[in-house]
């Protein structure tokens, strides 16, 4: 009879049921569109991936685009403050360095007016003032110059007696130097007055914006420290990798803000003040010709001389750390 070959079906409710390989069913027609979308789909899937890996990525990186700018121009401006604050302590170092021999001569001056007797109940019991001018010390400037053992050699006191009139002579001291004022007038005159003005004529020809640039840069220098320390990660990959979530968080934040300073200090004219008023503090000399013209400027306005030495001596220094 001969052979023949047919296709069985394998499984299912059909199996072992004849079927003609070459009419295309709804199955092969699913295995079909199936297999043409496979390539389209595993390429789909590949970009959703690539693209989520880099979104994920930007998100943990994305202050170190911006940051590093901000960090930079936000240094600058702690920089012109920190200079501005600079240049204002040494011209008013200058002029308490020119002013104090002048307040110290005037402070002996008055102390030698000051009798002796002035000390006798600075304490209790009474101090022995009375054996001091047996031995010669009539003022208050004779007991300082001569020293707690100064006087208990030339006296005879005790020491601890020697010391508590040498103690009491000197609060007196500081009482009259908290008293005493070197007056600016034409009468000031020698290489000490010469210091003293031309060292004032630098503050006051900075003026009262001076003074304000300083206060302004006295308050902002902690606030840029502060926000700059936190903003490092951000500005650097290398440490934003090893930096905790919050951490990054915090970056990001102290960013936004030194980004508001800058921004600020740019709007108001600020960062502009800083570095002219900086400019200004750096015109001071000490050559003979500016001592002249400091005494004719004194002459011209010695009202301004005066408040900006109130100023200089009355305040404490600023501290910027």
């Amino acid at each position: 009879m001969g052979w023949d070959v047919g296709h069985v079906v394998a499984e299912g409710d059909l199996k072992g049921e004849l079927y003609d390989p070459d009419v295309e069913t709804a199955a092969d027609r699913a295995v079909s569109v199936s297999d043409a979308l496979t390539v389209p789909g595993v390429l789909v899937a590949f970009a959703g991936l690539v693209c989520g890996g880099v979104r994920a990525l930007l998100r943990f990186v994305r202050p170190t685009v911006w940051a590093p700018l901000t960090v930079r121009r936000a240094e600058r401006l702690r920089e012109a403050a920190r200079g501005v604050v600079r240049e204002h302590e040494r011209a008013v170092r200058a002029v308490r360095d020119a002013w104090q021999p002048l307040h110290d001569a005037r402070v002996r001056e008055e102390l030698a007016a000051v009798p002796v007797g002035m000390l006798r109940w600075s304490t209790t019991p009474l101090l022995p003032v009375a054996e001091l001018r047996r031995h010669g010390f009539r003022t208050v400037r004779d007991v300082l110059d001569a020293g707690a053992w100064g006087l208990a050699d030339t006296t005879g006191l005790g020491r601890r007696t020697a010391e508590k009139v040498w103690s009491a002579a000197r609060r007196r001291a500081d009482e009259v130097g908290e008293d005493t004022w070197v007056r600016l007038d034409a009468g000031l005159t020698g290489p000490e007055a010469d210091r003293l003005l031309t060292a004032l004529r630098v503050l006051v020809q900075a003026g009262p914006e001076a003074r304000r640039a300083v206060e302004e840069a006295g308050r902002l220098i902690p606030e840029l420290d502060r926000h700059l320390a936190t903003a490092r990660p951000a500005a650097e990959l290398r440490l934003l990798l090893v930096t905790d979530h919050e951490g990054r968080a915090d970056a990001r934040a102290a960013v936004r803000r030194l980004r508001e300073l800058v921004a600020e200090a740019e709007r108001s004219g600020r960062w502009l003040s800083f570095l002219q008023t900086s400019i200004d503090l750096l015109r001071g000399a000490d050559a003979d010709p500016l001592a002249l013209s400091a005494h004719a400027d004194l002459a011209s306005r010695p009202d301004a001389y005066q408040e900006q030495l109130w100023h200089v001596v009355r305040a404490r220094p600023m501290l910027t750390g």
